[in-house]
């Protein structure tokens, strides 16, 4: 078994950060869609503002609210107009690798306006 990417958002600012909520990391629900991403499924985020690194997992916030919400003991480290990256990772087996077209990617923009999204492969 080997990790690969399997989804990332790529550029998002913070809209919110709640020291008293009890941990995860808030995403608009049709960003967590476009990029494959479940509920409560396990995250790494990158604070591209100050160098951070952290796994949680992934909550869905509104459709359409662009949030992005960093809860708990990460709002220590991710905070509001943090620029941030956003990924989930898929162990795959020689014989799933066959089968994966590669990762789904979103990068936002101003506002998290979506700028861009795209299915790179490999094969």
């Amino acid at each position: 078994m080997r990790e690969f990417l399997k989804s990332k958002i790529h550029g998002g600012t913070v809209t919110q950060a709640e020291l008293t909520y009890e941990g995860s990391f808030g995403i608009d629900q049709d960003w967590m869609d476009e990029v494959g991403i479940s509920p409560f499924e396990a995250i790494e985020v990158y604070n591209i503002t100050n160098g951070s690194r952290l796994k949680t997992y992934a909550i869905p916030f509104a459709r359409g609210s662009k949030q992005l919400q960093s809860n708990g003991a990460a709002a220590h480290l991710i905070r509001v107009g943090d620029k941030v990256i956003i990924a989930s990772y898929a162990w795959l087996s020689d014989q799933d690798l066959e089968k994966f077209r590669g990762p789904k990617i979103m990068i936002l923009g101003e506002d998290n306006a979506k700028k861009k999204f795209y299915e790179p492969t490999w094969r």
